[in-house]
């Protein structure tokens, strides 16, 4: 993956709390039909068009889970009943949360991935075990924590299953900065 431009990022996702009002037109402009509910189509075009940061934009498995987990962190309101499926206003900072650190993952899910098949092999993980460490600490036992990532005993692990491993695992990369 190409070098992320990690200020770029946080400057334009306003999740401050001191940015709400920047955050209701942020959500107005991704809610182009003005029905107050974001489509996962609406925020996939909003990304590109309104964000205009590719890296996200290329990034579609971490954009789908930000928009899963948002999208289901509070229950609907709306007496039309549509709310549940949708992102809400009131779930929309914590959907720019969720894609920051979803892209975290992602970004470093592709660094591991070398042959860019969106999994990744026992031999890629360790590979990746030096770089790994830096991120979540010392893995004692390479073999044995691929073998817990792995959910579905397939043999690879895929970024859902990567996901929950980074999130138990506090995975930090080195060079986004945390802002």
């Amino acid at each position: 993956m190409s070098e992320v431009n990690w200020e770029e990022i946080y400057a334009k996702l306003p999740t401050a709390k001191d940015q709400r009002d920047e955050r209701r037109a942020m959500f107005d402009t991704f809610d182009p039909n003005g029905n107050g509910i974001l489509s996962l189509a609406e925020v996939d075009k909003a990304i590109r068009d309104v964000l205009c940061i590719d890296s996200i934009f290329n990034s579609k498995p971490a954009i789908m889970r930000a928009f899963q987990i948002a999208k289901n962190c509070t229950k609907s309101k709306r007496p039309d009943g549509h709310g549940d499926d949708y992102i809400e206003f009131l779930e929309f900072k914590y959907f720019l949360i969720s894609l920051r650190q979803y892209f975290e993952y992602w970004v470093a899910f592709k660094r591991i991935d070398d042959d860019d098949d969106r999994r990744i092999s026992l031999e890629e993980f360790m590979e990746a075990v030096p770089m790994m460490e830096k991120w979540v600490g010392e893995i004692g036992d390479p073999e044995a924590e691929f073998a817990g990532i792995d959910l579905n005993d397939g043999g690879l692990v895929l970024f859902d299953e990567f996901c929950k491993w980074a999130i138990g695992k506090s995975l930090d990369l080195e060079d986004d900065d945390d802002a």
